[in-house]
């Protein structure tokens, strides 16, 4: 997983070496308990999430809060910039056949502590991608204090694990910019209750805009597909904390680069405990003078 990220097990496969479909040998665990998972379908238009069809939810749905997508959020002439500078700068090949560069300060999660030496900003090309944020009012007080670039190809059987953003350093807001191909977020919850749905309206999904009949169906487990095109992705709420993200294997056609940008936590904003840390670490960040770390 990505730094400051919880990892999910895999009980089914574990790999030895690197995390990557492609180069690591395998080694068969005992399953220790199954338990279906249930697709539905993210349709941005209505904010719903749909039975896929053929399955056993086809035509139920409920709603999904928290997904933003803003596509076509730049053009194929910037995009086709912004990935040719991305990579006059150095990859490190990362886990699951991903590669990376990370514009941000040395943090140790899991004992919350973190270091500015070395962290000289967000890259300058993002200076106009930040500008261009504020223009939408769900970011227009968004401020960036770390922004990673991950590298995804299919001859590397490029994935991430469903996992959750670190809550201690970073925000409420997680804003990724998709370019070069579309692909499919895969949002995943292992909550003990049960999620209540609507039988969906014929002429869906139109009718869901207008209404919705009651709660007549549950589901215990779930995984909603949220397609992605070439776009900017906002995840809020509760498919921030509370629904881990991955991208599947099977769901990287061609090669796709996705820059994720993170906000400061409250504990690092004006009124919190480490304000004065935030504060600098800002102005770090927004000075645009970054090489990846």
């Amino acid at each position: 997983p990505p730094p400051g990220s919880l990892p999910t097990p895999q009980p089914l496969l574990q790999c030895t070496g690197l995390n990557s479909a492609r180069t690591c040998t395998h080694t068969r665990v005992p399953q220790l308990s199954f338990q279906k998972t249930h697709r539905f379908i993210y349709y941005s238009d209505t904010g719903w999430a749909v039975g896929a069809e053929e399955s056993d939810f086809e035509g139920w749905a409920f709603p999904f809060p928290g997904v933003t997508l803003i596509e076509d959020f730049v053009t194929r002439d910037e995009e086709a910039e912004m990935v040719q500078l991305m990579d006059r700068e150095p990859w490190k090949l990362s886990q699951s056949g991903r590669r990376k560069q990370d514009y941000g300060p040395k943090v140790n999660f899991r004992k919350q502590k973190l270091k500015t030496a070395g962290f000289r900003g967000l890259p300058s090309f993002s200076r106009d991608v930040v500008r261009r944020m504020g223009l939408y009012p769900i970011l227009e007080d968004f401020r960036p204090v770390e922004q990673c670039n991950l590298d995804y190809c299919p001859e590397r059987g490029s994935a991430i694990a469903p996992h959750l953003d670190d809550a201690w350093l970073w925000g409420e807001r997680l804003v990724s910019l998709n370019l070069l191909s579309p692909t499919v977020l895969s949002m995943s919850r292992e909550a003990p209750g049960s999620l209540l749905l609507c039988l969906a309206p014929s002429g869906f999904p139109e009718a869901l805009v207008e209404g919705v009949m009651a709660p007549s169906r549950s589901v215990l487990c779930q995984e909603v597909e949220v397609a992605v095109p070439r776009s900017l992705l906002v995840l809020t709420g509760a498919a921030r904390h509370q629904w881990k993200h991955a991208i599947h294997r099977r769901h990287i056609e061609a090669r796709r680069v996705c820059a994720t940008f993170r906000e400061l936590s409250a504990e690092f904003c004006p009124g919190g405990r480490q304000q004065e840390l935030g504060q600098e670490l800002l102005q770090i960040s927004l000075s645009f003078q970054g090489r990846p770390m």
